[in-house]
């Protein structure tokens, strides 16, 4: 079984699902989030008659929440069997190249929360965070379907706030293509349980500063919904192909 979880406004790609059941984040213990655009709740189905849980909506450090449980999830979905995790998120860009309105595969992040959900001496080994077979397994199918699939780095930050123009500069020299609030923490709780990782962030805006248009979650939804259908086209692809 596959599990996915879906960023803000990423909601649509579960239209293509055949749902089976769904479960609510408060059925199960966890918090609900209070961001627009995250329903909050797993659901149980299948896409290209491949079995997954889809996690509809996260929560997030900026809402006040630990690191422990901004990544209940995704230690909730491991215990229902997944085997690989696939995450998304909503994210502005920062490399002149990527324009908003396509999407960025993660080769590796850059996690600036100041946090981690793992406690003690769990040294898990972070050197391939994302896998290079599940990489290459989307690279593969985003050519041979036309659809715009870029290769980055992604910096995680806390939030709410978007960033300053100085922080945006501050970024691209540390060497990100795009910068959320989100998937950092979950990737390396996912790494620490064992489980394969792939993760895509939908390009909505450009960070600030590379444009003079101040970001808004508002347009981010919109754009994010917009592209929803291109990452429905790729994983139907790619689930159909069993990997």
């Amino acid at each position: 079984m596959i599990g996915i979880v879906l960023g803000s406004g990423l909601g649509p790609l579960a239209d293509a699902v055949v749902i089976d059941r769904e479960v609510a984040f408060t059925d199960v213990g966890l918090p609900a989030s209070s961001v627009p655009g995250h329903a909050g709740k797993f659901v149980f189905g299948s896409l290209a008659n491949q079995p997954l849980l889809m996690m509809m909506g996260r929560v997030h450090l900026y809402e006040g929440h630990p690191p422990r449980a901004v990544t209940a999830g995704v230690r909730w979905m491991a215990q229902q069997g997944i085997q690989r995790l696939i995450l998304t998120n909503a994210a502005g860009t920062l490399n002149p190249d990527f324009h908003p309105g396509t999407w960025m595969m993660l080769a590796d992040h850059l996690n600036l929360t100041g946090t981690s959900p793992l406690d003690g001496p769990d040294f898990i080994d972070l050197s391939e965070a994302y896998d290079p077979a599940l990489r290459a397994g989307f690279r593969t199918a985003a050519r041979s379907s036309n659809i715009i699939l870029h290769e980055g780095v992604y910096a995680g930050l806390r939030g709410p706030q978007f960033e300053t123009p100085a922080e945006v500069r501050m970024l691209r020299t540390l060497g990100a293509d795009a910068v959320g609030m989100s998937t950092v923490l979950e990737t390396i709780q996912a790494r620490s349980l064992g489980l394969p990782v792939t993760a895509f962030s939908c390009l909505t805006n450009w960070a600030t500063g590379i444009s003079p248009t101040p970001p808004d979650h508002h347009a981010v939804l919109e754009s994010s919904q917009r592209a929803a259908r291109a990452m429905i086209g790729l994983l139907t692809h790619v689930l159909g192909k069993s990997i």
